[in-house]
């Protein structure tokens, strides 16, 4: 059994599946550019969706001394820990941006917020806020190149851990009528979705939780 990692995944990932029989091929077909702006004004409240946007912000000396003490709300437990550890206090955490979006438009209208983010990015915090006329400020902080390959050989599984990453994929190849995928959250899978519906979707957007459905559907089933 072989699969297709679209990203370079941990060590104790990678022997967790050789203990089931699995090899892993590792090929990275997303690459993040940083996008070097200059923000003169930060909102009251941050919102970071991604641990991209936040390991970017913070090469900026001159951006965190502008987001030091405020609070925010962000999509991903990974996210969090990052935040956290950067020493951002976050409020809430979500699964997903559109949760994060209607919570912010039942509970936060008066608010004005800072959405530090990629150029490519799902639309649903900016479409809710500014339907509902919320001060919004969208920073543009990093873009993402598809850097796929065309894949000759066959794997059984393919491993994606974002939206881009299922973009990419396709620039340069059709889905393998028998692979199955594995998605890291919702967003991703709803995504793959757009191609297949051969696939299976982790609760939680963690390695570990990745690990449960491979283990689920090679294993158990």
């Amino acid at each position: 059994m072989r699969l297709l990692s679209t990203k370079i995944v941990s060590s104790h990932f990678k022997d967790e599946l050789i203990k089931i029989g699995i090899s892993i091929i590792e090929h990275p077909i997303i690459k993040i550019d940083p996008l070097y702006i200059k923000i003169d004004h930060v909102r009251s409240i941050l919102i970071f969706t991604s641990q991209n946007a936040v390991k970017i912000v913070f090469e900026s000396s001159e951006i965190v001394k502008k987001i030091k003490n405020k609070n925010c709300f962000c999509v991903g437990q990974k996210t969090k820990l990052l935040l956290n550890k950067k020493g951002i206090n976050v409020i809430k955490m979500f699964e997903s941006a559109a949760d994060l979006a209607r919570f912010l438009v039942k509970n936060h209208k008066k608010d004005s917020f800072s959405f530090f983010c990629g150029r490519q990015r799902r639309s649903e915090i900016e479409t809710s806020l500014n339907k509902c006329k919320m001060d919004l400020n969208i920073h543009e902080v990093y873009k993402t190149t598809y850097t796929s390959k065309y894949f000759e050989n066959f794997f059984d599984g393919i491993l994606f851990f974002s939206p881009s990453a299922v973009s990419s994929y396709f620039t340069k190849n059709t889905w393998p009528e028998s692979a199955h995928g594995f998605c890291i959250g919702s967003s991703t899978s709803k995504t793959l979705s757009k191609f297949t519906s051969n696939f299976s979707t982790a609760k939680n957007p963690t390695e570990n939780q990745l690990l449960n459905i491979i283990h689920k559907y090679y294993v158990e089933k």
